[in-house]
C-alpha cells in the first residue's frame, strides 16, 4: 500500500516547492521513495503474470522516475514534481513502446496504459496497423467494460488535419488522427491506502494489456 506518509509529504511539498523546505525534509523525502519503491515491486511482480512482455529482471528502483524537473525549458521554475510516477516499460522496444504508468499524486491518482505520443516511426506503423486491422483494436476499446474503466479512447488529442497518405472519409479516421493511444483511470487515493491496492491495480491493467499487445505488434 501507499502510506499516509507518502501523501502527506506529496501535499506538503505542493505548498512548499523549494529547495530550502526540501533539503530540511529530505529524510521524509526518502521515506515516501521507498515506500513507493516497495509498492512497485509488488505491483511488477503482479503485473508480469498478466504481462509476459515486462522484463522478469526489471528494477523497482529504476522504474521509480526522478522527482527533479527539468526546469531549463519551462516556464514552471519549481524545482520538484508534486508526484512519484512509477514507469513499468514492456521489453523488446529499443525506441520506446507500450507501458503501464502509475502516477501517485496528494489528489489525483492515476493508473495508465498504452503508448504516449510515439515517435514518428511508431506512430506511422500504428496507423497501418489501425487501418489494417481496425477490428481488433475497436473489440479492445468499444468492449463495455473498457469504456466504463478507460472512457471513450478516440477523445484524446487529435490531428486537427487528416494525416498523411489517409482520407478524411476513411471509417477509422478518428483513431487515425490520434496522437497518443493511451488508455486512463483516475484511482482514489483511498484505494492506494489498502492493503489490496497492489491488486486493484493489476486488475485494471489486466484490461489495458490487450491495448498494449495491439501497440506492441504494430512496431515489431
Amino acid at each position: 500500500m501507499i502510506q499516509r506518509h507518502t501523501f502527506d509529504f506529496l501535499k506538503e511539498l505542493v505548498e512548499n516547492n523549494n529547495r530550502e523546505w526540501f533539503q530540511a525534509n529530505k529524510e521524509r523525502y526518502d521515506a515516501a521513495r521507498e515506500n513507493v519503491i516497495d509498492f512497485a515491486a509488488k505491483l511488477i511482480r503482479l503485473m508480469q503474470k498478466i504481462d509476459p512482455n515486462i522484463d522478469t529482471e526489471l528494477d523497482p528502483k529504476k522504474c521509480v522516475m526522478r522527482i527533479y524537473r527539468d526546469i531549463r525549458f519551462s516556464k514552471n521554475k519549481t524545482p520538484y514534481k508534486n508526484n512519484f510516477g512509477v514507469s513499468i516499460p514492456t521489453k523488446g522496444h529499443k525506441l520506446g513502446g507500450a507501458e503501464y504508468y502509475l502516477q501517485i499524486s496528494p489528489e489525483k491518482s492515476f493508473i495508465a496504459g498504452g503508448y504516449w505520443m510515439p515517435e514518428a516511426a511508431h506512430l506511422k506503423a500504428i496507423r497501418q496497423e489501425i487501418d489494417y486491422n481496425s477490428h481488433d483494436l475497436k473489440k479492445i476499446i468499444d468492449d463495455p467494460e473498457f469504456i466504463k474503466l478507460f472512457g471513450e479512447f478516440r477523445k484524446q488529442e487529435q490531428l486537427k488535419s487528416v494525416p498523411r497518405d489517409y482520407d478524411a472519409g476513411n471509417e477509422n479516421i478518428e483513431l487515425l488522427k490520434l496522437k497518443s493511444f493511451v488508455a486512463f483511470h483516475y484511482l482514489e487515493n483511498n484505494e492506494l491506502s489498502k492493503n489490496n491496492a497492489d491488486e486493484i491495480i493489476a486488475d485494471v491493467c489486466r484490461k489495458i494489456y490487450p491495448l498494449n499487445v495491439f501497440l506492441n505488434n504494430a512496431i515489431a
